[in-house]
């Protein structure tokens, strides 16, 4: 081979990378969205049992066996709004999951027995009727 040859490869090797690669990230940004779902989930799951033996839904640090983070401390948890009848999770991502520009934040809302997901960039409204508006929790 010569070097002009080379140099050709080189070239077509990096304008396939360039394409490539942020394709790449937003697959594993999207993977990653499962550990948020995961640690929504459990938080759920333990407002339910904390439901069952008080008058009203806990706040996080009242929910045994979850925490403010998920597993891999990809998304930030927090529960709001929680009182007799309603609360609302959001997990909000963190370290490489910050990046995440459709689905930064993802949430459920539970109001008297029915349950809302959202989503957003930076933010999730809850006023508007489709609150998933990155349509992070399409399977």
């Amino acid at each position: 081979m010569t070097l002009l040859e080379l140099m050709i490869v080189i070239v077509i090797m990096g304008v396939l990378l360039a394409v490539a690669y942020p394709s790449y990230l937003g697959s594993l940004r999207k993977g990653r969205r499962a550990e948020g779902i995961s640690a929504i989930t459990a938080i759920q799951q333990a407002q339910e049992r904390y439901r069952a033996n008080n008058a009203s839904y806990g706040a996080l640090a009242a929910l045994s066996g979850v925490s403010g983070s998920s597993a891999n401390g990809l998304y930030t948890l927090t529960v709001s709004n929680n009182n007799a009848a309603n609360y609302t999770v959001t997990a909000t991502g963190a370290g490489s999951q910050a990046s995440d520009t459709a689905c930064k934040v993802m949430g459920v809302q539970a109001q008297g027995g029915t349950l809302r997901y959202g989503s957003g960039s930076a933010a999730i409204d809850w006023t508007v009727a489709e609150a998933d508006a990155g349509k992070c929790w399409a399977k």
